[in-house]
């Protein structure tokens, strides 16, 4: 059996990267900072893969293949996107919104973009 052990994301600003998804996240490193790679798990034995950032000179996708979901519930949504943007995250033009989405998609410093979930809309969360 295999479980989901971390996921990977290039960044071209190791620190601004760990520290905003740290942050974010709450998630503490699992080794020390390097320029090269960090590795961000969940505190204590909190379940849910870790994160990892290694360098990337690949430019950002606009409509990426695969991107983060971080889950929120109810009314948090809009609170929640506004204090990733306090951290370093940025607001951005996302054509492709559904009609009535449950999800905002903001990026972060590298441009790489992610979805912020309203869990309360009947989203499926963790």
């Amino acid at each position: 059996m295999l479980i989901m052990g971390s996921v990977v994301l290039g960044v071209s600003d190791m620190r601004r990267a760990a520290a905003l998804r740290m942050e974010a996240l709450g998630h503490v490193p699992r080794d020390r900072i390097e320029d090269d790679w960090v590795v961000r798990v969940p505190p204590g034995r909190a379940a849910g893969p870790g994160l990892s950032l290694g360098p990337s000179e690949t430019p950002v996708q606009e409509h990426p293949r695969v991107q983060g979901d971080l889950y929120t519930a109810d009314a948090a949504q809009a609170a929640e996107v506004e204090r990733l943007v306090g951290l370093g995250a940025r607001h951005v033009e996302w054509d492709l919104y559904p009609e009535d989405p449950d999800f905002v998609v903001p990026a972060d410093p590298d441009g790489n973009r992610f979805r912020v979930v309203d869990t309360g809309r009947g989203a499926e969360g963790p």
